[in-house]
């Protein structure tokens, strides 16, 4: 895209500009952390409430950008790029892509409701790919940053646009609006999610129907209340199961359903029950009669809509190999994200790609190809495989490019053993059936599994981040396997956020975290002294909690000839578990001052009741005790280290101590330690597992080991395969636990054995298959905690490693 300067300060709102000459931008980003950030990308540095971007532009411009939209110019690049300042860099932003949006005359679907929008937008672009060249919202890019960087995508190849857009807060929807520029508008169910940012519903329904403005169809669920509120939109379908309508559904058994539009009449099978999915589905059929499709085309094609994958996940693989599951999509904006996505997850050097054609782009061929293969490299993808004619052919050239014409030529010729200690990206469109290519791969475990939210821990590292002065370190602790979530994944997305330390228990954690590629700092919390050299040789900081320990350090400082090698002295200010007190401060003093083999990295103490508001005395005492001890070795070392004391619940109740660097522990997991501090909170862990087989239990008869659960009525029950060897409590059983299951909760009974436990599944519709919760958003880790009198900590480091990790990211 070329614009005269002259012309993007007009456009941007600029309130100065470079000298006026003519510009290419061949991208736009808002992360400095994407490896597509290159000469000719346009950077808007966007401030939000946990990040600055202007803070990483000195980086970018080492990386050949020199095209920026900034609220003020940093004075360390005055000269050294192009700058626009602006007033607002995300409304800048938002002006920026409203215009590219002008440049471009076709239809565009706009989507907006409380639930349903993806979906929606996934299978109305598969029923509608016959007939346009589609550019859609990757992912749920619905937000008002997501909607920007979806619509600049489009090109002039497309001659349709399927845009999902989603508001928090009133007035946000008219500026998407602005972006989106919809013909055709679809209003999906309305309900609860989100409704904090509203007065009340009816609000909510307004602020959403901005979005509609322009638009010559509106589709939606027949309410005679939208209907006024939309009255001067040329034409209206609405649908309705119970109401007259202009498309009218009538179930007529099993899955099949009547479709009454206008005089015509015809019948078709839906492929889901479920109440969500039938409302979704007859969207898509309104918008499909809207438009103009046949009806033999629909009978036949809603028939092959699929469940929706809306996450990147990421799994373990055969032969040392993680494997990044995407098989369910491929399009040149999801692929950027995908590789941002690897880059930020990989856990070997070694990066791997396996693509199929990407079959809708807006690109001729030729010019698809080419910026696919630069993405590609800029990526330093060490091994490509393609998978279709189309990718084999254009993308031959590569260097470590391998070929292939169709999935299974893949499988069959390709030697997967070949894979080993990669990180595998593994992204295809569903007509290429790619998760047989996952099938093949995955390492092979149990049904039963632990799903970690990557969104979710990056929100609650910025809840706690938002509390902190913008100069404020962080430490996240990631020992205990990431208390049993998985620590190689989660250092990874710390690693990307940029932490300034991790923490972890004992020295082979931090040897682990290395050898899976980590290089940020570390610091061991509890070393070992024969783990001393080990920690040297992996640059691994140590705890120093005594006059012993440092010494046994210092000994083997020498033998390495170390200078300056950090440590970090920790106080014991009231936990009485490890640390010094003043009692040893004239011999660590002494110590220090006579060598240069170490150096103090930080100073600090641990506090023992943050978490408890009665306490809050003790805690205070600890921290004035701190401050006094840290204060005296600083000044008789002559040094300023950094000084941390406050740990999760700390951060939240006395953020005013914060001091140089907190330390963030079960926060980060989703765990807080009041009711304020949780509703802040998102649930970042989920166990789940599959009914194995169903049973009719007679009354009288018994469930399990010992006879413990006796039926007093006729009773189905469910085995399912999790049992104490998994982690769970023997003590859990017998109507003391319960799971959920089709949103039902359903008891434990019996006694649980050391793989599988027994629940009772009479009123919840269960069949063989279902997916069976045991603990996550419907039943909240601390309810286990509660009935197993422990805490959350000792529910999450207890689920065995036998129980696959599958990580993922929305």
């Amino acid at each position: 895209m070329k614009l005269n300067t002259t012309d993007l300060t007009s456009i941007l709102k600029a309130s100065e500009s470079p000298v006026s000459g003519l510009i290419e931008i061949n991208d736009i980003s808002i992360d400095s952390r994407s490896l597509r950030n290159t000469k000719g990308t346009l950077y808007f540095a966007i401030e939000g409430i946990f990040h600055n971007g202007h803070d990483y532009i000195e980086e970018l411009i080492r990386k050949e950008v020199t095209y920026f939209v900034v609220r003020t110019v940093p004075e360390n690049v005055k000269g050294k790029a192009t700058f626009f300042v602006v007033e607002d860099t995300l409304k800048s932003l938002q002006e920026f892509v409203a215009y590219y949006r002008t440049l471009f005359d076709i239809p565009v679907i706009g989507i907006t409701g409380s639930n349903g929008k993806t979906i929606v937008k996934e299978w109305l672009n598969f029923l509608l790919h016959p007939f346009y060249n589609i550019i859609k919202s990757p992912k749920s890019y619905n937000s008002q940053v997501g909607v920007p960087l979806s619509v600049i995508g489009i090109n002039e190849k497309h001659t349709l646009g399927i845009f999902e857009a989603g508001i928090s807060l009133p007035g946000e929807m008219a500026v998407l609006e602005k972006i989106i520029q919809p013909t055709i508008g679809i209003l999906t169910s309305i309900g609860s999610a989100h409704n904090e940012g509203f007065e009340n519903l009816d609000q909510k329904i307004d602020e959403k129907l901005k979005l509609f403005k322009g638009v010559d169809v509106l589709i939606y669920e027949k309410n005679e209340s939208i209907q006024k509120k939309t009255a001067s939109i040329q034409s209206h379908y609405d649908w309705s199961f119970t109401a007259e309508a202009r498309v009218r559904f009538q179930h007529i058994k099993d899955n099949t359903y009547t479709v009454n539009y206008d005089a015509n009449s015809f019948s078709v099978d839906f492929p889901f029950s479920d109440q969500a999915s039938v409302h979704n589905i007859a969207s898509c059929i309104t918008t499909l009669l809207a438009l103009g499709i046949d009806t033999a085309y629909i009978q036949d094609k809603i028939t092959q809509l699929y469940r929706v994958e809306m996450r990147l996940q990421v799994k373990n693989g055969l032969q040392q190999c993680t494997l990044i599951d995407d098989s369910y999509s491929s399009d040149y904006q999801s692929l950027k994200i995908a590789l941002d996505f690897l880059e930020q997850q990989k856990t070997h050097p070694q990066k791997t790609v396996i693509l199929s054609d990407i079959l809708q782009s807006g690109f001729s061929d030729e010019i698809l190809y080419q910026k696919v293969g630069t993405l590609l490299q800029n990526n330093n993808i060490n091994r490509i495989i393609g998978i279709g004619p189309n990718i084999s052919f254009y993308l031959k050239h590569l260097q470590h490019f391998e070929g292939f014409h169709s999935t299974l030529d893949f499988l069959n010729h390709f030697d997967l053993k070949k894979f080993k200690d990669e990180t595998i990206l593994i992204k295809g469109a569903r007509s290429y059936a790619f998760e047989q290519i996952v099938s093949e791969l995955e390492e092979k475990t149990h049904e039963t599994v632990l799903e970690i939210n990557l969104n979710a821990i990056s929100h609650n590292f910025n809840f706690y981040k938002s509390k902190l002065l913008p100069e404020t370190k962080t430490m996240v602790m990631v020992k205990a396997f990431g208390y049993g979530n998985g620590s190689y994944e989660i250092a990874k997305l710390l690693a990307f956020h940029k932490v300034d330390y991790l923490g972890v228990a004992f020295a082979d954690e931090g040897v682990a975290l290395r050898k899976s590629g980590i290089k940020s700092a570390i610091i061991v919390m509890n070393p070992e002294n024969s783990a001393f050299s080990t920690m040297i040789s992996y640059q691994l900081e140590p705890e120093i909690y005594s006059l012993p320990e440092l010494k046994t350090f210092l000994t083997e400082a020498k033998k390495h000839s170390l200078y300056e090698y950090p440590i970090h002295i920790k106080l014991n200010t009231g936990m009485n578990r490890l640390g010094f007190n003043d009692t040893h401060f004239e011999e660590l003093i002494a110590i220090l001052e006579s060598t240069n083999s170490v150096k103090v990295a930080s100073i600090f103490s641990h506090l023992a009741t943050s978490d408890m508001p009665e306490e809050r005395k003790f805690t205070l005492q600890q921290i004035k005790l701190f401050q006094k001890w840290s204060s005296y070795l600083m000044d008789q070392l002559r040094i300023k280290p950094i000084r941390h004391i406050l740990n999760t619940s700390g951060i939240f109740n006395f953020p005013e101590y914060q001091m140089e660097m907190v330390r963030l522990g079960i926060g980060l997991y989703g765990v807080g330690n009041s009711e304020q501090e949780n509703e802040k909170l998102q649930n970042v862990t989920t166990l789940k597992t599959i009914i194995l087989q169903l049973n009719d239990v007679g009354e009288g008869e018994s469930v399990g080991y010992g006879r413990r659960f006796i039926a007093d009525k006729p009773t189905k029950t469910a085995t399912i395969p999790i049992g104490y060897a998994d982690g769970m409590r023997r003590s859990y059983g017998n109507g003391k636990g319960e799971v959920s299951i089709n949103g039902k909760r359903a008891k434990i009974i019996g006694s649980i054995c050391m793989d599988m436990m027994m629940i009772d599944v009479t009123d919840t519709g269960a069949v063989v298959g279902d997916e069976v919760i045991i603990f996550g958003e419907e039943i909240p880790i601390t309810e286990l905690a509660l009935k197993w009198e422990t805490i959350p900590y000792e529910v999450m480091t207890s689920i065995s490693q036998r129980v696959k990790r599958i990580f993922f990211k929305e």
